[in-house]
């Protein structure tokens, strides 16, 4: 066996990752979408955020958040946010999801030159299909999306039971959608992230 086929093959880096605001980064639930105004409670981080987007900055990989909320809206909703996160607003009247041109605009806006190594996270279906239709790879939230639609605490009121009932039926309809991946909550994020890295080193394609 040669040198060559001994060395393990080298991991490449993502190029971009883009987040969806509500009931992603943050908004537990996504229930903002059914409010005109912001409480504090929906501002804050869903669990593993934070950590998520200053592991993203400690390995230099770009990432912004997209959504179509009006924008005051949105800019009290991502005012915990680290101000290097970049904001994408997309208008939900302009080319509405599931159309990719929010993705590419996001894109653009991070100044990223090649759509090989982007990734998507999000819990709402609509901006994940846009994700797929903009050739991302895309990794749906379960938990706090929604699709499940709880406040955090409605979701930690229910048993074991109800919430993996509850967890089960989100991933069925976001694997139905076609994302390459799903997780309960950005908590895990890394590893899925490590996982897609992998995934293309192996030649798969999104």
């Amino acid at each position: 066996m040669s040198q060559a086929e001994i060395l393990p093959l080298a991991v490449p880096s993502l190029t971009a990752v883009l987040f969806g605001l509500s009931g992603c980064l943050v908004d537990f639930g996504a229930r903002t979408r059914q409010l005109t105004s912001v409480l504090p409670e929906h501002a804050e981080a869903t669990p593993g955020a934070l950590d998520s987007l200053h592991s993203l900055q400690r390995q230099q990989i770009p990432c912004a958040w997209i959504d179509e909320l009006p924008p005051a809206l949105a800019l009290q909703l991502s005012a915990a946010l680290p101000t290097w996160v970049k904001p994408s607003q997309h208008s939900a009247t302009n080319n509405p999801w599931p159309a990719p041109s929010a993705c590419w605009q996001a894109l653009m806006g991070l100044n990223v030159d090649r759509l090989d190594g982007c990734v998507l996270v999000s819990g709402e279906p609509r901006l994940l299909q846009a994700g797929l239709n903009a050739g991302l790879w895309t990794i749906g939230l379960a938990s706090c999306g929604s699709l499940c639609g709880l406040a955090p605490a409605e979701w930690q009121a229910l048993t074991q039971k109800e919430r993996e009932q509850r967890r089960g039926k989100a991933t069925v309809q976001l694997f139905g959608l076609g994302v390459h991946s799903v997780i309960d909550h950005l908590g895990e994020l890394d590893t899925c992230l490590a996982d897609i890295s992998l995934r293309r080193c192996k030649g798969e394609k999104p």
